[in-house]
């Protein structure tokens, strides 16, 4: 009977190799013929295949399971999704210190703070909640005090209430949840597009009325799934740009 063929891969020391593992196996399932089997090779097989432990592996097998690209039966073995999409948005692994790396370096002027109706396009981030905690801050070039970008964190109102305002004038909120709350972050999801300055947004940036901009969603989850901060963030087009680099 004929199986589904995974491609090699020639593995990164750099990254964790279950990340590596689930990227090559998504680019195998999703380059695959319509012809091809649904049932992927064992756990075992897969990593001999990929010569990584087994354990590695299901890691890696989690996450495309997590995605809805293949579905895992006890005793049957692991499938492909027939229904599964052929196209996803890219991710691109990180870490929480890029993220405030990114973020620091910036005067910062809290415009306003203090509870704010969830945005009916939060509502699935914050179940059962009709409140949170919003901050509105307003970051420049430390040297030339030029405005950089306008951010909005809409943070759960449990972690909201150990958080000091003040620090929010000298440290980016990743900081201060994970360090000065004590939040364990386990990821953040990062989205960046290109929109238009409405006109707060002009008048903020101190930019012509619906001239570009970059606009980034940031989704902050803890330990157990929970998002506990969603940040957006307007910024100017002329003094941010979006850099990838990938190791070949």
């Amino acid at each position: 009977m004929t199986t589904f063929a995974p491609d090699s891969l020639a593995l990164n020391r750099k990254l964790p190799l279950w990340y590596q593992v689930s990227q090559s196996l998504r680019a195998s399932i999703l380059g695959r013929s319509p012809e091809a089997p649904l049932r992927l090779p064992t756990e075992d097989a897969l990593a001999a295949h990929y010569g990584v432990s087994v354990l590695t592996m299901r890691q890696a097998l989690k996450e495309l399971e997590a995605e809805g690209l293949i579905s895992r039966h006890r005793r049957r073995g692991t499938f492909i999704e027939p229904s599964a999409r052929r196209g996803s948005p890219v991710r691109l692994l990180g870490s929480v210190d890029t993220i405030v790396a990114q973020q620091s370096g910036m005067s910062t002027e809290l415009l306003a703070h203090g509870p704010t109706p969830v945005p009916p396009e939060l509502a699935t981030h914050f179940p059962g909640l009709s409140e949170v905690a919003g901050y509105r801050r307003l970051r420049g070039d430390e040297a030339t005090g030029e405005p950089t970008n306008h951010a909005h964190n809409y943070v759960h109102p449990d972690v909201a209430a150990r958080i000091d305002p003040a620090d929010l004038q000298r440290w980016p909120m990743t900081k201060i949840l994970r360090d000065a709350v004590g939040v364990r972050i386990s990821r953040i999801t990062d989205t960046v597009e290109a929109r238009l300055a409405d006109p707060e947004t002009a008048r903020l940036l101190k930019v012509p009325l619906l001239s570009p901009i970059l606009h980034y969603t940031g989704l902050t989850y803890d330990a157990d799934g929970r998002v506990v901060d969603v940040a957006r963030i307007h910024y100017r087009g002329d003094r941010f740009s979006f850099t990838v680099s990938l190791d070949a």
